[in-house]
């Protein structure tokens, strides 16, 4: 064999293989577990994916899977929202909903005081790519936003981001892995109702 189809079949061998975490283009949400912090956000997968509803309530969808972010390092997934929420400071408690959030959970040597996460979050008024401590988890949960009130409704957008070197930026450089993943639609502090969608969750090598 030529030499450098051998070592093409080599690189190609040596990759990290994709850690599919959920396309919700069919199948049920079995192997997800929901918590609820008021209310249940109604979750159903459908033509489009996998669609939130939430009226005034706040739970997620979550899965506790290890990902070791020094082999597959990119979250990838693709996500919209049709409805706008009317929320002028994400940054305190009463404004702390998002149409649309996904969470990285790692649960810390330790024990559960070591919890440490970050959210990636399409903000209502919040322009893009901030970020600043949650109002009710303070510096161990580290919300960014990803979209904001200039991106579109009903329109899929497809985001890449490097988890560890966002963990690396906001907690240091002691995380190389996560325990979990969640997703959570949530309209509780303001009484509001939203509406999105999301499909093709998962972890790549770049």
């Amino acid at each position: 064999m030529h030499l450098l189809a051998l070592l093409f079949l080599y690189s190609s061998s040596a990759f990290a293989k994709p850690i599919i975490i959920d396309s919700f283009q069919q199948g049920d949400l079995s192997h997800w577990q929901q918590k609820s912090f008021v209310g249940y956000t109604n979750y159903s997968i459908t033509d489009l994916g996998l669609r939130a509803i939430s009226n005034a309530s706040a739970s997620s969808l979550y899965k506790n899977i290890i990902i070791d972010l020094e082999k597959t390092p990119y979250l990838n997934w693709s996500w919209r929202i049709d409805k706008r929420l009317n929320i002028s400071n994400e940054k305190i408690k009463q404004g702390d909903d998002f149409a649309a959030r996904v969470y990285l959970i790692t649960k810390g040597t330790w024990g559960f005081w070591q919890r440490k996460s970050l959210t990636y979050v399409w903000a209502s008024h919040t322009e893009k790519l901030q970020s600043w401590e949650s109002p009710y988890a303070g510096s161990s949960v580290i919300e960014i936003s990803l979209r904001s009130k200039n991106d579109q409704l009903a329109h899929w957008y497809t985001e890449k981001r490097n988890v560890l070197t966002d963990l690396n930026k906001h907690f240091g450089n002691t995380i190389h892995s996560i325990d979990a993943i969640a997703i959570m639609t949530d309209t509780d502090n303001t009484n509001g109702s939203a509406l999105s969608y999301y499909k093709n969750i998962y972890f790549s090598e770049n």
